[in-house]
Parts: C-alpha cells; structure tokens; sequence
C-alpha cells in the first residue's frame, strides 16, 4: 500500500457546491452590523448598498449628509445623492422635519434596517434593544363653548408643507419636469455649486426655480449677476435646504441691468496729404501742409537766416 501524500487536497466535505462562493463564517461578538437580506441582496446600485450598510454601522447622532459621506467615501456627490434618493424610495432612508425643544425646526433624518410596511421576517427584537414605538398624538381639550367640540366630519389630511416659499409658488400645478425647463436657466442653478459647494438641488428643487430664473434672464439679467446675486452674503451655516433660499431671493423683483457707460467717440482720421517740401505722405486736414522735419528745417533757416 502506498504511502499517504502530505501535498495532496483534502477531500471536500459532503454537501460543499462544486462552484460559487464558499463561506467561511466567524462568529463575531462585537464591532458588527446585521443587515437585512433583502436590502445586501438589493439588485441596483452597488453604491447604494455600500451607502446603506455605512450608514447602518453608524452610531446615532452621526452625519450622514453628503459631504460627510463623500468623505468618507471616494465616489462623487452625483453618485452619493442618487444613493440616498434611492434609499429614499424603497423607504431605509426617511427625513422628518421636527420641532426640536429651543423652538428651531430641523430636519431628522432616520434609517430602517426594514422599511415601514414591510414584512419583517424576525420581528421579535433582539435581546437588549427595545423597539421604538410609534408617536401617539393627544388630542387638545375642548370646552363645552368650544363650536369645534361639535361633532363633525373628519377634516382632509393637511398637505406634506411646500419645500419653497409662496413668492414662488404658483397656484396653478405642480411645476413642468425639468426636462422641459428653459435649458439656460437649469444650467445657472447647476453652476451654483461652483460658486458655493453647499448649493446642491434636486431635480424638483431645480424644476421649481427654473421659471423665475428664466424670467430674471428674460429681464436682461446675466447668468453672472444671478450667480452673484444667489451666492453672495451666505450664511456660513444653512440651517434650512438652499433651495429655500434661492426661492426667497429669486421671489424679488429681477434686478435692472447695469447702465453702460458710454463710449467716448473715436478722434476723426485725417485723410492723406503730400508735403509740398519733400513730397512725402502726410496726414493732413487739407492740401498744402508741410511734414515735421520740414517745418522744423524752415524754422532753423530763418533763425539763421
């Protein structure tokens, strides 16, 4: 009988797949993240599922805006945006405006490892971590002279509040896409980050402030001094999107045009002469004129003369 071969492979085990990937599993007991199959396994973007699973590692109170993700990641603001807007809408990621306790309304920004209405496949919670439960409105008390404590119908739903102030809003329809916007006033508002880092809009913020900013360039007014216009004096903290902003300033009246100095008048050419001493070409008002080393040589003859 031969003798075993220490260099030889070991004989795969019963049940490991002849191809495809092969774990290797190391149960860990600390520094790690669950994430749910459905959103690891998320067809798409792989940038999505990188930004998600960063964000999911992160503790509470961290920044996850853009320009704290761009750092930490090496991909671009246009990929990292449309990360987010997509974990927007299979509803991980959810931004809330909220009241905070000094009075300033703010925008929360929260992340679910499932989205709300989705089937949790494991909805106990695991040991040592409650779940969140949901905000319980309390109805104010009404008197009995109250005419609201009447029994009624139940009022609509309030609309979700206008991301941009009523100086631009107009009444009649939500704004045309921005496809069809006037294609110099989107190249403004895309220019703005440019000038200001901090100026990154949406498709829909863009789409709003189109309008205004075509009709400020139909008033005669030059993409630079709109750019000037809606960059300058900046507050070195935005405390709010700057779309509001841009809509705020954009809601004032387009600024006149600069009046140009007029140009001074060009001196008149005078046509070409010949010299009667030399015969040399001279300009000259009329016939008749004598060239400079001509005059000068008649002035030294009758100063010696």
């Amino acid at each position: 009988m031969a003798d075993s071969q220490f260099s030889a492979r070991s004989r795969a085990r019963a049940g490991t797949p002849t191809s495809g990937v092969i774990h290797v599993r190391t149960r860990l007991t600390a520094n790690f993240t669950v994430l749910a199959n459905a959103l690891a396994q998320r067809p798409g973007s792989a940038v999505t599922i990188g930004v998600a699973a960063y964000i999911a590692s992160l503790p509470d109170g961290a920044p996850v805006s853009i320009t704290a993700l761009c750092e930490h990641f090496s991909e671009g603001e246009i990929l990292i945006s449309r990360a987010l807007r997509e974990l927007e809408a299979s509803g991980h990621l959810e931004r809330r405006r909220e009241r905070g306790p000094d009075g300033r309304v703010r925008t929360r920004t929260y992340f679910h490892d499932v989205p709300p209405g989705d089937d949790d496949p494991d909805p106990t919670p695991p040991p040592g971590r409650r779940p969140r439960p949901a905000p319980v409105r309390v109805p104010a008390p009404r008197t009995a002279s109250d005419p609201a404590s009447l029994p009624s119908a139940p009022a609509p739903a309030a609309a979700p509040p206008d991301p941009l102030p009523a100086v631009v809003r107009s009444p009649q329809a939500p704004p045309a896409p921005l496809g069809e916007a006037d294609p110099d006033a989107v190249r403004v508002l895309a220019s703005l980050r440019a000038a200001d880092p901090r100026l990154i809009l949406s498709e829909s913020e863009a789409a709003r402030l189109a309008p205004d900013v075509a009709r400020w360039l139909a008033a005669g007014v030059s993409p630079a001094r709109i750019t000037e216009t809606l960059t300058a004096g900046l507050p070195e903290r935005l405390l709010a999107r700057p779309a509001r902003i841009l809509a705020f300033r954009l809601g004032e009246p387009p600024l006149p045009a600069p009046a140009l100095a007029p140009s001074p008048a060009k001196p008149a050419v005078l046509p070409l002469q010949t010299c009667d001493g030399c015969e040399r070409a001279i300009r000259a008002a009329r016939p008749g004129q004598l060239c400079r080393d001509c005059r000068m040589e008649r002035e030294e003859l009758r100063a010696t003369g």
